[in-house]
Protein backbone atom coordinates (compact mmCIF):
# COMPACT_ATOMS: atom_id res chain seq x y z
CA UNK A 1 0.00 0.00 0.00
CA UNK A 2 1.23 3.48 -0.99
CA UNK A 3 1.73 5.83 2.17
CA UNK A 4 0.96 9.65 3.04
CA UNK A 5 2.59 12.11 5.57
CA UNK A 6 1.13 13.42 8.25
CA UNK A 7 3.24 15.98 8.88
CA UNK A 8 6.52 14.33 9.87
CA UNK A 9 4.48 10.89 10.20
CA UNK A 10 4.22 8.34 7.29
CA UNK A 11 1.11 6.00 7.71
CA UNK A 12 -0.31 3.96 5.14
CA UNK A 13 -3.22 6.09 3.29
CA UNK A 14 -5.73 3.99 4.05
CA UNK A 15 -6.01 3.32 7.81
CA UNK A 16 -8.67 1.35 10.02
CA UNK A 17 -11.02 3.03 12.40
CA UNK A 18 -11.44 0.87 15.43
CA UNK A 19 -14.93 3.16 16.93
CA UNK A 20 -17.34 0.04 15.69
CA UNK A 21 -15.26 -2.68 17.62
CA UNK A 22 -17.14 -1.04 20.84
CA UNK A 23 -20.13 -0.89 19.24
CA UNK A 24 -21.86 2.00 18.02
CA UNK A 25 -23.20 1.53 14.81
CA UNK A 26 -25.72 -1.70 15.78
CA UNK A 27 -26.59 -2.81 12.19
CA UNK A 28 -23.15 -4.89 11.55
CA UNK A 29 -24.81 -7.32 14.35
CA UNK A 30 -23.08 -7.78 17.84
CA UNK A 31 -19.55 -7.41 18.78
CA UNK A 32 -17.55 -9.67 18.72
CA UNK A 33 -14.26 -9.05 20.01
CA UNK A 34 -12.11 -12.99 17.93
CA UNK A 35 -13.51 -11.07 14.97
CA UNK A 36 -12.03 -7.57 15.56
CA UNK A 37 -8.94 -8.49 16.32
CA UNK A 38 -9.09 -10.86 12.65
CA UNK A 39 -10.28 -7.51 11.17
CA UNK A 40 -6.85 -5.69 13.15
CA UNK A 41 -4.35 -8.47 11.97
CA UNK A 42 -5.95 -8.90 8.29
CA UNK A 43 -5.81 -5.13 7.75
CA UNK A 44 -1.88 -4.86 8.89
CA UNK A 45 -1.27 -8.20 6.28
CA UNK A 46 -2.49 -5.83 3.36
CA UNK A 47 -0.47 -3.32 4.44
CA UNK A 48 -2.57 -0.89 6.82
CA UNK A 49 -0.17 0.68 9.06
CA UNK A 50 -2.28 3.34 10.83
CA UNK A 51 -4.67 2.11 13.77
CA UNK A 52 -7.54 5.01 14.98
CA UNK A 53 -9.06 4.18 18.39
CA UNK A 54 -9.92 6.59 21.45
CA UNK A 55 -10.60 5.99 25.28
CA UNK A 56 -14.32 6.53 24.83
CA UNK A 57 -14.81 3.72 22.08
CA UNK A 58 -16.80 1.33 24.96
CA UNK A 59 -15.47 3.29 26.74
CA UNK A 60 -12.13 1.66 26.96
CA UNK A 61 -13.01 -1.55 25.05
CA UNK A 62 -11.64 -0.44 21.46
CA UNK A 63 -8.36 0.29 23.67
CA UNK A 64 -8.06 -2.76 24.96
CA UNK A 65 -9.30 -4.89 21.34
CA UNK A 66 -6.27 -2.92 19.99
CA UNK A 67 -4.20 -3.59 22.32
CA UNK A 68 -4.50 -7.42 21.99
CA UNK A 69 -4.28 -7.86 18.06
CA UNK A 70 -1.04 -5.71 18.35
CA UNK A 71 0.81 -7.16 20.88
CA UNK A 72 3.21 -8.90 18.72
CA UNK A 73 3.20 -6.46 16.14
CA UNK A 74 3.32 -3.19 18.09
CA UNK A 75 6.53 -1.99 15.97
CA UNK A 76 4.16 -2.24 12.57
CA UNK A 77 1.84 -0.01 13.51
CA UNK A 78 1.07 3.29 13.69
CA UNK A 79 -1.38 3.75 17.26
CA UNK A 80 -3.84 6.96 17.18
CA UNK A 81 -6.08 7.24 20.05
CA UNK A 82 -8.01 10.43 21.67
CA UNK A 83 -8.02 12.07 25.02
CA UNK A 84 -10.82 14.27 26.28
CA UNK A 85 -14.15 12.48 25.99
CA UNK A 86 -13.95 10.63 28.95
CA UNK A 87 -13.98 12.80 32.68
CA UNK A 88 -11.54 10.74 34.98
CA UNK A 89 -12.30 13.28 37.63
CA UNK A 90 -15.88 11.81 37.64
CA UNK A 91 -15.22 8.53 36.27
CA UNK A 92 -18.28 9.25 33.22
CA UNK A 93 -18.10 10.74 29.37
CA UNK A 94 -17.33 14.15 29.65
CA UNK A 95 -15.56 16.89 27.99
CA UNK A 96 -12.27 17.44 30.26
CA UNK A 97 -8.74 18.24 28.67
CA UNK A 98 -6.99 19.58 31.28
CA UNK A 99 -3.66 18.74 31.86
CA UNK A 100 -4.22 16.42 35.32
CA UNK A 101 -7.35 14.61 33.37
CA UNK A 102 -4.74 13.88 30.38
CA UNK A 103 -1.74 12.55 32.60
CA UNK A 104 -4.25 10.15 33.77
CA UNK A 105 -5.81 9.29 30.41
CA UNK A 106 -2.74 9.17 28.65
CA UNK A 107 -1.42 6.29 31.83
CA UNK A 108 -5.21 4.42 31.20
CA UNK A 109 -4.42 4.23 27.22
CA UNK A 110 -1.04 3.06 27.82
CA UNK A 111 -1.59 0.49 29.82
CA UNK A 112 -4.79 -0.77 27.15
CA UNK A 113 -3.00 -0.91 24.07
CA UNK A 114 -0.01 -2.65 25.99
CA UNK A 115 2.55 -0.32 25.10
CA UNK A 116 5.07 2.28 26.22
CA UNK A 117 4.08 5.33 23.61
CA UNK A 118 1.43 6.76 21.23
CA UNK A 119 2.30 7.44 18.06
CA UNK A 120 -0.70 10.10 17.39
CA UNK A 121 -2.54 11.57 20.67
CA UNK A 122 -5.62 13.60 19.72
CA UNK A 123 -7.37 15.81 21.78
CA UNK A 124 -11.06 14.60 20.91
CA UNK A 125 -13.10 17.21 20.92
CA UNK A 126 -11.84 20.88 21.81
CA UNK A 127 -12.93 21.77 26.18
CA UNK A 128 -14.14 25.14 26.23
CA UNK A 129 -13.20 25.12 30.20
CA UNK A 130 -9.60 24.54 29.03
CA UNK A 131 -7.73 26.78 26.97
CA UNK A 132 -6.03 24.93 24.25
CA UNK A 133 -2.82 26.33 24.64
CA UNK A 134 -3.03 24.80 28.02
CA UNK A 135 -4.19 21.64 26.46
CA UNK A 136 -1.38 21.59 24.18
CA UNK A 137 0.97 22.30 27.09
CA UNK A 138 0.48 19.54 28.49
CA UNK A 139 0.68 17.40 25.31
CA UNK A 140 4.00 18.51 25.26
CA UNK A 141 5.17 17.91 28.05
CA UNK A 142 3.99 13.91 27.62
CA UNK A 143 5.85 14.46 24.15
CA UNK A 144 9.55 15.21 26.19
CA UNK A 145 8.96 12.41 28.20
CA UNK A 146 8.65 9.32 25.63
CA UNK A 147 4.56 8.90 26.40
CA UNK A 148 3.71 10.46 23.08
CA UNK A 149 5.28 11.22 19.77
CA UNK A 150 3.05 13.23 18.26
CA UNK A 151 0.19 15.54 18.54
CA UNK A 152 -3.58 15.98 16.75
CA UNK A 153 -6.76 17.64 16.69
CA UNK A 154 -10.19 16.95 16.19
CA UNK A 155 -13.18 19.02 15.01
CA UNK A 156 -11.19 22.05 15.61
CA UNK A 157 -11.62 25.12 14.30
CA UNK A 158 -8.95 27.55 12.10
CA UNK A 159 -8.80 29.71 14.97
CA UNK A 160 -8.04 26.57 17.66
CA UNK A 161 -6.01 24.64 15.31
CA UNK A 162 -3.01 27.96 15.27
CA UNK A 163 -3.45 28.58 19.07
CA UNK A 164 -2.37 24.92 19.41
CA UNK A 165 0.30 24.91 16.76
CA UNK A 166 2.02 27.71 18.32
CA UNK A 167 2.91 25.78 21.74
CA UNK A 168 3.30 22.15 19.90
CA UNK A 169 3.43 21.20 16.38
CA UNK A 170 -0.03 19.93 15.35
CA UNK A 171 0.79 16.54 13.04
CA UNK A 172 -2.58 15.57 12.22
CA UNK A 173 -6.06 17.03 12.53
CA UNK A 174 -9.00 14.42 12.37
CA UNK A 175 -12.42 15.58 11.21
CA UNK A 176 -15.48 14.49 8.98
CA UNK A 177 -14.68 14.36 5.21
CA UNK A 178 -16.47 12.53 2.80
CA UNK A 179 -18.14 13.12 -0.98
CA UNK A 180 -21.48 14.08 1.53
CA UNK A 181 -19.43 16.02 3.78
CA UNK A 182 -17.09 18.43 2.39
CA UNK A 183 -16.67 21.69 4.66
CA UNK A 184 -13.00 21.60 5.35
CA UNK A 185 -12.57 22.14 1.76
CA UNK A 186 -13.06 26.01 2.42
CA UNK A 187 -11.26 27.46 5.25
CA UNK A 188 -9.62 24.03 6.99
CA UNK A 189 -7.73 21.99 4.18
CA UNK A 190 -5.77 25.35 3.38
CA UNK A 191 -4.67 26.07 6.66
CA UNK A 192 -3.99 22.48 7.47
CA UNK A 193 -1.03 22.85 4.35
CA UNK A 194 0.05 26.39 5.43
CA UNK A 195 1.23 25.24 8.45
CA UNK A 196 2.13 21.63 7.19
CA UNK A 197 -0.14 19.69 9.11
CA UNK A 198 -2.15 16.51 8.23
CA UNK A 199 -5.55 15.53 7.73
CA UNK A 200 -7.41 12.32 8.65
CA UNK A 201 -11.07 12.25 7.37
CA UNK A 202 -13.14 10.25 9.68
CA UNK A 203 -16.56 8.74 8.26
CA UNK A 204 -14.96 8.78 4.86
CA UNK A 205 -17.85 6.75 3.79
CA UNK A 206 -20.93 8.76 5.02
CA UNK A 207 -21.55 6.57 8.19
CA UNK A 208 -22.27 3.89 6.08
CA UNK A 209 -23.99 5.22 3.42
CA UNK A 210 -21.54 5.54 0.83
CA UNK A 211 -21.04 1.83 1.20
CA UNK A 212 -24.51 1.32 -1.00
CA UNK A 213 -25.33 -1.48 1.44
CA UNK A 214 -28.30 0.85 3.25
CA UNK A 215 -30.87 1.38 1.10
CA UNK A 216 -33.38 1.97 4.65
CA UNK A 217 -33.39 2.70 8.54
CA UNK A 218 -35.85 0.74 9.41
CA UNK A 219 -34.09 -2.09 9.96
CA UNK A 220 -31.52 -0.29 11.97
CA UNK A 221 -31.86 -0.86 16.09
CA UNK A 222 -33.69 1.84 17.83
CA UNK A 223 -30.13 2.42 19.90
CA UNK A 224 -28.71 3.24 16.09
CA UNK A 225 -28.17 7.53 16.33
CA UNK A 226 -28.24 7.31 12.86
CA UNK A 227 -32.08 6.80 12.83
CA UNK A 228 -32.35 10.48 14.67
CA UNK A 229 -29.59 11.85 11.95
CA UNK A 230 -30.99 14.81 9.80
CA UNK A 231 -29.40 12.67 6.71
CA UNK A 232 -30.69 9.65 7.29
CA UNK A 233 -34.55 10.87 7.88
CA UNK A 234 -37.22 11.99 6.00
CA UNK A 235 -36.06 13.81 2.75
CA UNK A 236 -33.34 13.93 3.26
CA UNK A 237 -32.29 9.94 3.05
CA UNK A 238 -34.43 10.15 -0.47
CA UNK A 239 -32.28 12.50 -1.69
CA UNK A 240 -28.95 11.01 -0.32
CA UNK A 241 -29.96 7.70 -1.57
CA UNK A 242 -29.53 9.56 -4.90
CA UNK A 243 -25.92 10.52 -4.36
CA UNK A 244 -24.93 7.00 -3.06
CA UNK A 245 -26.70 5.58 -6.68
CA UNK A 246 -24.34 7.83 -8.98
CA UNK A 247 -20.77 7.08 -6.97
CA UNK A 248 -21.83 3.39 -7.39
CA UNK A 249 -22.71 4.33 -11.62
CA UNK A 250 -18.98 5.73 -11.39
CA UNK A 251 -17.62 3.12 -9.77
CA UNK A 252 -19.33 0.50 -11.89
CA UNK A 253 -17.42 1.76 -14.75
CA UNK A 254 -14.39 0.61 -13.55
CA UNK A 255 -15.39 -2.50 -11.43
CA UNK A 256 -15.33 -0.89 -7.94
CA UNK A 257 -17.87 -0.43 -5.02
CA UNK A 258 -19.53 2.31 -4.06
CA UNK A 259 -17.32 2.31 -0.84
CA UNK A 260 -14.25 1.48 -2.95
CA UNK A 261 -15.13 4.57 -4.99
CA UNK A 262 -15.72 7.21 -2.22
CA UNK A 263 -12.68 6.12 -1.08
CA UNK A 264 -10.28 6.47 -4.04
CA UNK A 265 -11.61 9.75 -4.21
CA UNK A 266 -10.78 11.31 -1.17
CA UNK A 267 -6.92 9.37 -1.90
CA UNK A 268 -7.12 11.63 -5.06
CA UNK A 269 -7.72 15.29 -2.87
CA UNK A 270 -3.47 15.15 -1.84
CA UNK A 271 -0.67 13.22 -0.06
CA UNK A 272 -1.28 14.45 2.93
CA UNK A 273 -4.76 12.69 3.76
CA UNK A 274 -4.69 9.06 5.30
CA UNK A 275 -8.95 8.66 5.87
CA UNK A 276 -9.49 6.10 8.57
CA UNK A 277 -12.79 3.73 7.36
CA UNK A 278 -14.06 2.19 10.12
CA UNK A 279 -14.94 -1.70 10.62
CA UNK A 280 -14.75 -4.95 12.82
CA UNK A 281 -15.60 -7.07 9.55
CA UNK A 282 -12.79 -8.58 7.83
CA UNK A 283 -14.56 -8.72 4.61
CA UNK A 284 -14.84 -4.88 4.49
CA UNK A 285 -11.43 -4.21 5.39
CA UNK A 286 -10.30 -6.05 2.36
CA UNK A 287 -12.72 -4.17 0.78
CA UNK A 288 -11.82 -0.62 2.05
CA UNK A 289 -8.08 -1.19 1.28
CA UNK A 290 -8.37 -2.46 -2.17
CA UNK A 291 -9.49 1.35 -3.03
CA UNK A 292 -5.29 2.03 -2.81
CA UNK A 293 -5.19 0.44 -6.19
CA UNK A 294 -8.10 2.04 -7.87
CA UNK A 295 -7.35 4.50 -10.07
CA UNK A 296 -10.05 7.42 -11.13
CA UNK A 297 -9.59 9.31 -14.38
CA UNK A 298 -10.05 12.21 -14.54
CA UNK A 299 -13.08 12.55 -15.80
CA UNK A 300 -14.30 10.43 -13.06
CA UNK A 301 -13.08 12.76 -10.60
CA UNK A 302 -14.57 15.84 -11.84
CA UNK A 303 -17.67 14.26 -12.02
CA UNK A 304 -17.24 13.08 -8.22
CA UNK A 305 -16.46 16.56 -7.47
CA UNK A 306 -19.78 17.56 -8.89
CA UNK A 307 -21.93 15.96 -7.00
CA UNK A 308 -24.96 17.79 -5.56
CA UNK A 309 -24.26 18.05 -1.58
CA UNK A 310 -25.75 15.79 1.17
CA UNK A 311 -28.90 16.81 2.24
CA UNK A 312 -29.26 18.12 5.96
CA UNK A 313 -27.03 18.76 8.63
CA UNK A 314 -24.11 16.34 9.81
CA UNK A 315 -25.68 15.66 12.98
CA UNK A 316 -28.14 16.89 15.02
CA UNK A 317 -27.99 19.73 17.16
CA UNK A 318 -26.61 18.26 20.41
CA UNK A 319 -23.79 16.89 18.69
CA UNK A 320 -23.04 19.54 16.26
CA UNK A 321 -23.13 22.07 19.59
CA UNK A 322 -19.68 19.32 20.07
CA UNK A 323 -17.94 20.57 17.48
CA UNK A 324 -15.67 23.74 18.04
CA UNK A 325 -16.34 26.54 15.15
Amino acid sequence: MKNARLADLEVSRIGLGAMTMAGTYTSEGGLDDAESIRTINRALDLGVTHIDTAEIYGPFLSEEIVGRAIKSRRDDVVIATKFGLFDHTTGQPGTNSSPDNIRTAVEGSLTRLGTDHIDLYYQHRVDPQTPIEETAGAVAELIAEGKVRHFGLSEASAQTIRRAHAVQPVTALQTEYSLWTRDVESEILPLLRELGIGFVPYSPLGHGLLTGQIRTVEDFADDDWRKTNPRFTGENFRRNLALVDEVRAIGAEIGATPAQTAIAWILTRGQDIAPIPGTRRVARVEENTAADAIELSDDQIQRLNSLEPAAGARHDEANMASIDR
